[in-house]
């Protein structure tokens, strides 16, 4: 029961009558000599519609003067009349009984009413008292029975409290203290920690956004329970206790930490505070992990550190990359990485990647050995490389990233190219050409999906996006037709590509229509020789019926790294979400199963590749990393076969260089990155039972802070909390957060007055499919 509900059915009980021997009161009289109970006395009116109030004429308010209220009690008012079947309750603010029981004495606007005493009831307590607030909580007579502090601080705070502790339930009150920080932080929302993060952030906003009273018992509670003064110490003199992380503070921190994007401002006030001096025994991150100002200069030593990177030797560079790494991953768990301050201390742990994977070379063995080198590791180097640029934004970051990356994965890259050239240079390049290729053998209702560009870090990207979403996948590894670029590479993984030959005068890669000798270019001719063939040709929109085979073409890998350079590694997620998208898409129309193939992998490094020159009277079309070589010129370039005429053959620039002009994304070239691809095949959903094999085994509420561990199968699942389970609209977190490695994750509530509340903890797929489910409570308990 509400506290409110308890009042009224108090002031209703005191009207019971024993009808064989009483008349009905004509009311119940409720004296208020303090006017203790006035502030709420509006608000009971919406709980009571027989309460009126003595004091000037306002009908509307249900309140008049003693002349008017005893007019309304007889029913003789025009303006205003009585609900049936209730007992009017007259609220007398500033009157005590003693008022009215002397009546010679009584003033006369209140001799009206006097009378009343006798017809009516009066509300007070069992001693003949009028109910004062504190009586009437602590009382166990008539009241409600809770432990109150009667200290004159506690007693102002209550009174101050009063409207919003009506709504608070009984039950929960039994057993607390209620004392003036109970009341204090009641009145202010009953969450002090997040007002005074709110008042940091906010400044003198947050004072004008709160009455007076609220604005009173914040700066109590504060004074009480964190040995500061709002009021008189200051909005940076708060910030600078946060930083500092202290005492109470901590617990203040700590919640801060948990959604500082809540508060924009406060690393704006922290700056302009000052940082302490280190102590002796002083760790800079436990005193100082606080400050933004230090998290700047760490980044700032930290750039001017992997700038000097610049011309090491890619083995010395190696090493201090991964000293400074581990020097600077704490900064990694700090809030200020969360909040984008530290892009550095975020790419350094995918550069020491780089280092680790890079110290191993692909420059020995066989074609074989370098196949299965790098399909094993070496991706992972192009991939981290990716990883690193996504974490910056600022031109200087980029700088540092471009020193190191050059410093240790360019010399990588330049020893592995040259490698397989030297190896296929004389001998068969694995890709092979189009009379040695094997037949493509498609299955019954299989869609082949063309990407172009879809490097093989990419592809391995992709494969997880789909695995997460349950489909089941296998794999292949492709040789690229040489030169490896679209206009070879795109017809070469066709299903149609036995009826494609190429041209003794073609100058531009393009192949031809082997019967008719008509070009591919433009796409028209390939598209007829795939409809002649009996494949049905999906557009960008269209996923089709599911029935026979279908090519379809989609993606914009190369084109956005054309376009974009080394900001492609800020947007390849998102381009390969779409692709899963669309297989997706194709699966759930009936297609039995999705086959991905692409043309080509590429290059990309932050700084541009090197150059190299190649005579222009010697070729007839110059290209990023390959040249078509007129006939008859002789050059000291190596020659390669072209794939669709063996007879016809292109130069290929060595190692990473490129011929036209210096490139940061290219690719056309002989190396790992643009030749050795991944083609994955793409079947129906795992979601059952990756279901059954997928349970919630612990969860911890620190605070608004969840954290679950999960056991099975849980690769790829999201965690969310909501409201309700199976709407994704009543999600209540902050962000959907991916389980790691280890099965764990964690989740913030947005709302803060949840607390409390029932809720689900969910496990989904990346389909947005429940895997499972299990109850809890906001915050713990």
């Amino acid at each position: 029961m509400r506290l409110t509900e308890h009042l009224v059915k108090s002031i209703h009980d005191s009207a019971i009558f024993n009808s064989e021997v009483q008349v009905a009161p004509a009311c119940i009289l409720w004296p208020d000599k303090d006017k203790q109970w006035e502030a709420v006395i509006p608000r009971l009116q919406n709980e009571l519609s027989e309460l009126m109030v003595l004091g000037d004429y306002a009908p509307e308010n249900r309140t008049g003067p003693a002349v008017w209220l005893r007019c309304v009690i007889a029913g003789k008012t025009p303006d205003f009349s009585l609900p049936n079947d209730t007992t009017p309750i007259l609220y007398l603010p500033g009157v005590s009984r003693q008022d009215l029981r002397a009546i010679e004495a009584c003033p006369d606007m209140l001799k009206p009413l006097a009378e009343l005493q006798y017809r009516g009831v009066i509300w007070s307590q069992s001693n003949s008292k009028d109910w004062t607030i504190m009586a009437y909580l602590k009382s166990e007579q008539g009241g409600v029975g809770l432990d109150v502090a009667q200290d004159n601080d506690a007693k102002g705070s209550m009174q101050l409290a009063l409207y919003r502790l009506l709504d608070e339930e009984i039950e929960l009150l039994k057993g607390k203290r209620l004392d003036k920080d109970y009341f204090n932080t009641l009145l202010t929302g009953g969450d002090p920690v997040r007002d005074l993060l709110q008042w940091l952030d906010l400044g003198d906003a947050f004072q004008t956004s709160r009455g007076a009273n609220e604005w009173k018992a914040f700066v109590e509670v504060c004074k009480s329970q964190m040995a500061f003064n709002p009021q008189s110490e200051g909005v940076l003199a708060g910030a600078s206790k946060l930083a500092n992380r202290e005492g109470p503070w901590h617990a203040v921190w700590e919640r801060y930490s948990e959604a500082p994007k809540r508060y924009p401002n406060i690393p704006g006030r922290i700056r302009q505070c000052k940082p302490p001096d280190l102590g002796i025994f002083d760790t800079a991150e436990d005193k100082l992990g606080g400050w933004p100002q230090w998290n700047d200069e760490q980044e700032k030593d930290l750039h001017g550190q992997l700038m000097a990177l610049a011309n090491l030797p890619a083995h010395d560079a190696r090493k201090k990359v991964v000293e400074l790494d581990k020097q600077h991953r704490i900064r990694r768990n700090l809030v200020w990485a969360e909040l984008g301050h530290s892009p550095l201390a975020l790419a350094i742990k995918q550069l020491s990647l780089v280092c680790e994977v890079t110290k191993t070379g692909l420059a020995a063995g066989s074609v074989q050995d370098l196949q299965a080198g790098y399909a094993n590791q070496g991706w992972r180097a192009d991939n981290a490389v990716l990883e690193a640029l996504a974490c910056i934004e600022k031109p200087a970051d980029l700088e540092a990233v471009t020193a190191v990356t050059r410093a240790i994965y360019l010399p990588w890259l330049e020893d592995s190219a040259r490698y397989l050239q030297k190896l296929v240079d004389g001998a068969t390049y694995p890709g092979g050409i189009i009379s040695t290729a094997k037949p493509f053998n498609a299955r019954k209702g299989e869609c082949v999906l063309f990407v172009d560009g879809l490097r093989f870090d990419a592809a391995r990207r992709l494969q997880e996006v789909l695995e997460t979403r349950g489909f089941k996948l296998s794999e292949a590894f492709n040789w690229t037709a040489l030169p490896s670029v679209t206009a070879t590479g795109k017809a070469a993984v066709s299903p149609v590509r036995t009826k494609i030959s190429g041209a003794d005068d073609c100058d531009d890669f393009e192949p031809c229509v082997a019967e008719t000798g008509q070009s591919l270019k433009g796409g028209y001719h390939l598209d007829k020789l795939l409809k002649d063939g009996g494949w049905k040709i999906l557009q960008r929109n269209d996923n089709g019926d599911g029935q026979g085979n279908a090519w379809c073409e989609f993606g914009d890998i190369d084109s956005e790294g054309h376009a974009r350079g080394w900001k492609l590694a800020k947007h390849i997620d998102p381009l390969l979400a779409e692709i899963a998208d669309r297989v997706d898409a194709l699966l759930n129309v009936g297609w039995t199963s999705v086959r991905i193939v692409t043309d080509h992998g590429w290059l990309l490094m932050p700084g541009k590749l090197p150059k190299v020159e190649i005579a222009g009277d010697l070729t007839d079309n110059k290209w990023g990393r390959c040249a078509s070589i007129k006939p008859g010129a002789s050059s000291g370039e190596r020659l390669y076969p072209w794939f669709w005429n063996p007879n016809q053959q292109f130069a290929l620039a060595d190692g990473v260089s490129c011929y036209r002009r210096s490139e940061e994304y290219t690719h056309g070239g002989l190396s790992l990155q643009e030749c050795l691809t991944l083609e994955l095949v793409v079947t129906k959903s795992l979601a059952e039972s990756s279901k059954a094999f997928t349970e919630i085994t612990d969860i911890v509420w620190k605070g608004l802070r969840c954290t679950v561990a999960v056991d099975g199968q849980f690769a790829g699942l999201l965690m969310d909390v909501r409201e309700h389970a199976g709407e994704p609209s009543s999600s209540i977190v902050v962000s959907v957060k991916p389980l790691k490695e280890n099965g764990a994750a964690s989740v913030v509530i947005e709302n803060e007055e949840l607390q409390g509340n029932p809720a689900h903890i969910v496990l989904l797929n990346a389909a947005g499919e429940l895997v499972a489910e299990v109850n809890t409570v906001i915050g713990g308990g």
